[in-house]
Order: C-alpha cells, then structure tokens, then sequence
C-alpha cells in the first residue's frame, strides 16, 4: 500500500481557537500572525491552520481542509501536540470533542459491537476508562444477543453509565499523550516514524 493511501488525514477539523497577534505597550502595531488550532473530525489531529485572507472564524465552527472545495482554511500549517495548545483551545478541547463524539456516535457504538482482543489477556474494551474484567463481559454477552444501537442502548443493557463520557475521556487522554495505546487519536508524529520503521 501507498504511504499517502496509509495516513490518517483530515478532511474536516473543528476551531479550537483563533489566538491574535500580541499587541504591545510600546509599539500598537501587532506582531506576529493570527493562530487557528483547531482538531480533526476523524481522527483528533491536533492542527494549527492559515485562514484565507478576508475570513473570519469562531471556536467551535466546522471547516473543510481539502484544498479543491471551497473553505476558509488556505492551508494546514503544521500538526502540533496538546502542549503546544495556547490555554484558550486547551479549555475548548473538552467541547469540541463532546461535539465531535454526539456527531458520529454510532461510529463509537460500533467500537462497543466489534472491539476485540488485544492479547490473550487483554481486551481493546478494557482499554476504557472503567472497565474492568466484569464489565467487558458483561458488554461481550450483550452484544452476542444483539448489537448495541446507541449510547443509550449501551447504558441501559449494561452496568456502564455513561458510555459517551467514558470514549471523550479515552480520547482526551490519547490527546494528552497518557497512554501508550491509540484507539481513536492519530499518534503523535514520533510515534507513527517508530511504527514506521
């Protein structure tokens, strides 16, 4: 397989946060540029994006990334990490990731239907903040007799509680760098070159 083919790209991310240049005491004129970071949909890149001259972006706004389509977003500029997050996208992150997760919750229903094995001891389910050993065969058990159809579903034939708060704490874990395995973050660049190699 093409290594362009393999990556795991945006198409669409959501404003964290539109940071403007400092202005300073002694000189009015502002330096430096605008900042946008913002997260991608699909794979919680963290990015920092050029806007097109002339547009104005919000936190939380959805924006297309592909270059053919017409966007407010010129270019990516670079992925960053979560430390390199100014403090206004670092509150933001939290809601944005609630909104990306309500959006595609059946995508993350479907982790719960077809979550296997890691090892012979491990389950990709306990993985979850959570879940321990009972729970993952408890949810196991369930989903033999039926698929789960949404978060509800999940909570009510389940002990697990909040199944969409369980995933957006996973998540913004993976964001942090707190764990060692991915499950719905892209690795951080150094990690992807290990695997790579």
């Amino acid at each position: 397989m093409d290594e362009s083919q393999n990556r795991m790209l945006e198409s669409h991310a959501y404003i964290l946060a539109v940071v403007a240049p400092k202005t300073f005491l002694r000189d009015s004129r502002p330096r430096g540029e605008t900042v946008i970071q913002a997260v991608g949909e699909s794979h919680f890149t963290l990015l920092e994006l050029a806007p097109k001259r002339g547009k104005k972006l919000r936190p939380h706004e959805r924006v297309v990334l592909k270059r053919d389509v017409k966007s407010k977003i010129d270019h990516v500029k670079r992925r960053i990490s979560f430390e390199d997050l100014s403090p206004e996208s670092g509150a933001e992150l939290p809601l944005v990731v609630e909104i990306i997760v309500t959006k595609h919750e059946q995508k993350f229903v479907q982790f719960f239907n077809e979550a296997k094995p890691l090892t012979t001891r491990m389950h990709s389910l306990q993985l979850l903040p959570g879940i321990g050993s009972t729970l993952m065969w408890a949810i196991l058990e369930e989903r033999k007799n039926m698929p789960f159809k949404s978060f509800d579903d999940i909570a009510d034939r389940t002990k697990l509680q909040d199944p969409k708060k369980v995933i957006i704490s996973r998540i913004m874990k993976e964001l942090r760098e707190e764990e060692k395995r991915y499950l719905f973050v892209r690795p951080p660049p150094r990690i992807e070159e290990a695997a790579r190699r």
